[in-house]
């Protein structure tokens, strides 16, 4: 009877951990999708500048590699996007499917070096600036490269960093 009892315990220890794997996996992939302090922890604009840039570079290594859940993770369902060229997108939904229809394996972002300007916003969160390009892979000979400038406004709010507005302007064909 010792033994059933003790197979029983273990059966259940083995259930909780299978119940608790999945969560434990949940919360760790938060973890890295987020790994950039909150606002209130970020002691000057040196690292608020990291934190950003960090920011940036995990947002459209998934755009490029049209990871759509994680690009949509960026974003606030309320987003507001206006783009100079293709006008407003309202909505997390409606834009991570106008991305799955208009850039996934068609267009690559890449941040102009030295461009990416971070300004604090008190109690909310931070203003991102800069200039990208975008490559058209297989068919820079006929599309070029384009160029354009870009406003991010991050909110730290709930434990996460997200976008709530973007603004998507003055593109035109890159110099050379």
């Amino acid at each position: 009877m010792k033994m059933l009892s003790g197979l029983a315990r273990v059966g259940s220890r083995l259930h909780k951990m299978v119940v608790a794997l999945p969560l434990l996996a949940l919360f760790a992939g938060q973890v890295k999708a987020q790994a950039v302090p909150p606002l209130d922890s970020i002691p000057s604009q040196a690292e608020l500048d990291k934190a950003i840039t960090a920011l940036d570079a995990a947002l459209f290594d998934a755009y490029n590699r049209c990871d759509l859940e994680k690009f949509a993770s960026f974003f606030v369902d309320g987003v507001e996007f206006y783009h100079d060229q293709g006008g407003v997108t309202l909505g997390r939904e409606k834009l991570t499917e106008s991305v799955k229809k208009n850039i996934c394996g068609k267009t690559t972002r890449e941040l102009v070096p030295g461009t990416l300007q971070v300004y604090y916003m008190k109690g909310y969160g931070a203003i991102e600036m800069g200039v990208h390009r975008f490559h058209h892979p297989g068919h820079e000979d006929t599309e070029g490269v384009g160029e354009g400038r870009f406003i991010h406004l991050w909110q730290y709010k709930d434990g996460a960093w997200k976008i709530t507005r973007v603004m998507s302007y003055d593109h035109h064909t890159a110099g050379k």
